[in-house]
């Protein structure tokens, strides 16, 4: 059921826009890497969430949030449309797609609350925290092994989303390949050591599944 309701995906050019503001449409991202991402009044533009291949962008609901929040591609992406409507219809006769849609908005809920208490510490550990969620989400998407995992991600892009300058994440990157945590070849940042970088991160890559855990409760809760 869910599959009939995407559309035919279109191939999306690096450093495009995939949705604006107050967007109507839902897209599921296929491939590529994305970004949640608002230019600040200096035009500079901050990262909030990384978007990856599986992911829903839009509100089934509807709801907008009234910031200035725009989602763009980072590499080329292929993202196909759906329909809210369609999409609100399946989830209230199929109880199993509403958990579901309840699972992707608290996962993201958890996530913009890490990244809250990311920004608190130092940038080595900042720029590897960003690193170690993302190795982990795409583990979890079937995209990457739990050893070496090639990320297509510049270093502009990082700086971004670690909110610091393009020059001092270079010194980080610097530090990290000194300490032969990742690599940089062919255009691709690649996690060498993910146990290591995890331990310097101070990640657990359990947090990303806790808004399931919680939500499974709370069924069973429920149909007690």
């Amino acid at each position: 059921m869910l599959l009939s309701l995407v559309g035919t995906p279109l191939d999306v050019a690096a450093r495009q826009a995939i949705i604006g503001q107050h967007a109507e449409r839902i897209c599921l991202v296929m491939s590529g890497l994305a970004c949640r991402y608002a230019t600040l009044p200096d035009g500079t533009r901050r990262i909030a969430a990384f978007i990856i291949p599986g992911d829903l962008v839009g509100s089934p609901a509807g709801f907008t949030s009234g910031l200035p929040w725009r989602v763009g591609t980072l590499i080329r992406c292929s993202v196909a449309g759906l329909s809210r409507p369609d999409l609100c219809t399946l989830s209230r006769t199929y109880p199993g797609i509403r958990r579901a849609l309840q699972w992707l908005m608290q996962d993201e809920l958890n996530r913009a609350r890490a990244w809250l208490l990311n920004d608190s510490q130092p940038s080595l550990q900042r720029v590897a925290y960003l690193l170690c969620e993302l190795q982990a989400r795409l583990e979890a998407a079937g995209l990457a092994g739990q050893g070496a995992c090639e990320l297509s991600l510049s270093q502009a892009d990082l700086a971004d989303a670690a909110a610091t300058s393009h020059v001092h994440v270079s010194r980080v990157l610097q530090t990290l390949f000194s300490e032969r945590l990742v690599s940089l070849g062919h255009q691709k940042l690649t996690i060498t050591d993910v146990p290591r970088l995890r331990d310097l991160a101070g990640f657990d890559p359990g947090h990303l599944a806790a808004g399931v855990a919680e939500l499974e409760a709370n069924d069973l809760l429920g149909s007690g």
